[in-house]
């Protein structure tokens, strides 16, 4: 047989294969010798076909809201102005108010850490004396549960805020919005995990009674810290300021230590709070998660833009906000990420994904920026060229990179900013998460720490609900 067929050769040269279906299809030609490839392609997410013409037919549209949102994002500079507490500063906050992370959820279908965290902040504040007479009144429809973002503030992992809590004030000071956070109580057996016992009630009140009048008194002295800055420093120092915020803290920290020392009415009392910080590597994580906030709500409220603005998770649902389509949140079922779990304790004690801390991701960190983090995944689990390798994924769902923050390992690229939900949709790539786990039962706390993609509902909802917006007929 000749081994030209129209001039072309067949058979006088070594076999290759290109795959662009399932890997598994390339286990024979693998076993056999064959020099194969597999392309990293899927099919796009599957969206109804009228609302992604409507899609492509405002693309030039789209494209320009979109670069006026990263224009605000990357113009804006979060800085830390001061504390109080949330019954003063927070809007719409009231002595009934207990805001929560993710998306807006009633009673009846939280899970079991998020409950947890209600039953502790009841405990705190005084409105009961027991788990069961909290629970009875959380169940009792006397009390009002709304999500962090719809009040200018963002919580880790469940997320709770009540009236009397000290919050950082955080603002932004390029367009002059304000965003609070609690302050981080350290890992394990904490409030945010749902854990509700007497050590954390007595953990709390130390917050409130020491802690928070120091750090006051020390930033009255010190004036605003650019948060912006010290995040983009955190980077080159290792941190991804999500689930690694030992060199942010430390960061804080040098800032905030001589003024400390300067107001504290007793040597003690610094001294006590500066080994609470010193003893909590993820003390700055509130920080970040507001300046994240502050900077991506400057992008809020553009018509046509489909860069989300918020990725947040209470445990039951993942929940999604564009710039293009106002406060309006789409959902999906939050799931269990793969974790490194602590001894004892196993994937089937997992609550669902939880918190508000994604808002990291959604500004290009955390996650997104974990190649600037190794050492991150020994904590999570994984590899340092895993790491590299989630990143740059990463930059193929967004629509820009970061002016300032900078990820060293990649020769100092600017980390991936602007997740476009039309991006998500066509490549089929889901925005990855680092994240801690909390257990699924109220009251124990968390159990480990890993790394999930987010779900694909969501990202679809958001498609079909922009294009929805943009053809005027806005879905219910």
């Amino acid at each position: 047989m000749s081994e030209r067929k129209n001039g072309f050769p067949l058979f006088g040269q070594e076999l290759q294969l290109l795959n662009l279906g399932l890997e598994s299809f390339l286990d024979g030609p693998r076993a056999g010798g064959t020099a194969v490839v597999q392309v990293d392609w899927r099919p796009p997410l599957p969206v109804d076909p009228d609302l992604a013409r409507v899609i492509r037919a405002e693309g030039e549209a789209i494209d320009c809201a979109n670069r006026l949102v990263l224009e605000r994002i990357q113009a804006a500079r979060p800085h830390l102005v001061g504390l109080s507490t949330a019954r003063e500063v927070v809007p719409g906050m009231t002595e009934n108010t207990f805001l929560h992370a993710g998306p807006p959820i009633i009673w009846e279908r939280m899970c079991g850490p998020m409950r947890g965290a209600i039953l502790g902040a009841l405990l705190y504040e005084g409105r009961a004396d027991t788990p069961e007479r909290a629970a009875t009144l959380a169940a009792s429809g006397e009390l009002q549960f709304a999500p962090c973002h719809e009040h200018a503030a963002v919580g880790p992992m469940a997320g709770v805020i009540s009236p009397s809590m000290p919050v950082f004030v955080v603002r932004e000071e390029t367009f002059g919005g304000t965003v609070f956070a609690t302050m981080n109580e350290g890992l394990g057996k904490v409030l945010r995990y749902g854990a509700y016992g007497p050590e954390v009630l007595t953990r709390l009140r130390w917050m409130a009674s020491t802690l928070y009048p120091a750090l006051r008194r020390a930033l009255e002295a010190s004036g605003p810290i650019d948060l912006r800055s010290l995040i983009a420093q955190a980077l080159h120092m290792g941190d991804e300021v999500h689930n690694r915020n030992r060199a942010a803290t430390s960061l804080l920290f040098r800032a905030l230590a001589p003024a400390l020392a300067r107001t504290a009415p007793e040597g003690s009392i610094a001294a006590e709070v500066l080994d609470f910080i010193n003893g909590n590597d993820h003390f700055f994580l509130n920080l970040s998660m507001a300046s994240c906030k502050a900077m991506l709500d400057t992008g809020r409220d553009m018509p046509g833009s489909s860069v989300v603005v918020a990725m947040a998770r209470n445990g039951t649902d993942f929940g999604v906000q564009l710039a293009g389509t106002g406060g309006r949140w789409y959902t999906g079922p939050a799931e269990v990420p793969d974790a490194l779990f602590f001894p004892g304790y196993t994937r089937a004690d997992a609550n669902p994904d939880i918190g508000d801390s994604s808002i990291t991701e959604t500004n290009g960190l955390g996650g997104f920026s974990i190649a600037a983090s190794p050492a991150i995944v020994q904590f999570v689990g994984g590899t340092p060229a895993d790491a590299l390798d989630y990143t740059l994924q990463m930059y193929e769902i967004t629509a820009a990179e970061s002016n300032v923050f900078q990820i060293p390992a990649l020769g100092f690229r600017g980390s991936p900013v602007g997740i476009d939900v039309r991006l998500v949709v066509d490549k089929n790539i889901l925005p990855f998460i680092d994240t801690g786990v909390a257990h699924r039962e109220p009251g124990i706390g968390q159990v480990g720490a890993g790394v999930l993609n987010a779900p694909a509902e969501p990202f679809v909802a958001a498609y079909e609900g922009l294009a929805s917006h943009l053809a005027g007929t806005p879905r219910a």
